[in-house]
């Protein structure tokens, strides 16, 4: 019999960065005969961390698909990828996937224009990034596994990234 016990298995993370991601329009497909999907492309941002900091450039983007959850909420999935370049030059490529949970009524608010700022208690953005670079002083970034939460801002979206360690 497999042993199943949790004991002395724990994961613990540090802080790897912060990405604040600029996101042009977000276009809807719309339901098709398989999901409905959106499309949003990287216009800019930045990111900063105790180990690393730069831009992330445009031209990246997330192909998000979403469905109906419990109690109506819009639950979904993320594809994206982008670059990002660091301060002291490195390109590292940045892809990630995740989940989100968005209630009915913060789907509302979000398409309220008066409405800027929904507290993020309310919803939940999590994603996985995988990090992969040709650059040596930025190789520890190929055996990261990394976890976060977001939040969504005007203009963009803002993920707080963790490493497991």
């Amino acid at each position: 019999m497999p042993d199943f016990d949790f004991a002395g298995r724990t994961l613990s993370s540090e802080p790897l960065c912060c990405a604040a991601f600029e996101v042009g329009e977000i276009l809807s497909l719309g339901p098709s005969p398989w999901r409905s999907r959106r499309v949003g492309y990287i216009t800019g941002g930045r990111f900063e961390g105790p180990r690393l900091s730069g831009d992330i450039l445009p031209g990246g983007g997330n192909w998000p698909e979403s469905g109906v959850g419990p109690d109506g909420a819009a639950v979904g999935t993320f594809d994206a990828r982008c670059l990002w370049r660091t301060d002291d030059g490195a390109l590292i490529y940045v892809t990630y996937t995740g989940r989100s949970l968005i209630p009915p009524d913060v789907g509302e608010a979000f398409r309220d224009p008066a409405q800027p700022h929904v507290d993020p208690s309310r919803y939940k953005l999590h994603v996985a990034p995988v990090f992969e670079t040709a650059d040596a002083r930025y190789a520890w970034l190929n055996s990261v596994l990394a976890v976060g939460c977001g939040e969504r801002e005007p203009g963009g979206v803002r993920h707080w990234m963790y490493a497991i360690t």
